[in-house]
């Protein structure tokens, strides 16, 4: 497995860990953008969309775009199939996450 597809996996696991752990379910591209970085995933805008667009595409997460004055933002909105796998389902093209 090659270090890109361990870090795409890892990557989206912790965006629908962040998912699951905010009020609503739900959270702004920018916001996730930044969890990201801290949590040592650094990622163009252009990565992070595309990671969740595979996670829609997978039926784990809704994207809302929101048109505002300087370009789109996105809202990304967990689904139930997307807490059962950031809950630790298995599913392929994301890590588990570790036992506590």
């Amino acid at each position: 497995m090659s270090l890109g597809t361990i870090m795409a996996e890892d990557r989206r696991a912790a965006i629908l860990a962040t998912l699951a752990e905010t009020n609503g379910y739900s959270v702004n591209e920018a916001t996730l953008k930044l969890v990201l970085d801290r949590l040592g995933h650094r990622v163009t805008q252009d990565q992070l969309r595309g990671d969740l667009n595979w996670l829609a595409q997978q039926g784990l997460v809704r994207n809302e775009v929101e048109h505002v004055t300087s370009g789109d933002l996105w809202i990304v909105h967990l689904l139930a199939s997307g807490q059962d796998v950031a809950n630790g389902a298995v599913f392929p093209g994301i890590a588990r996450p570790r036992a506590h």
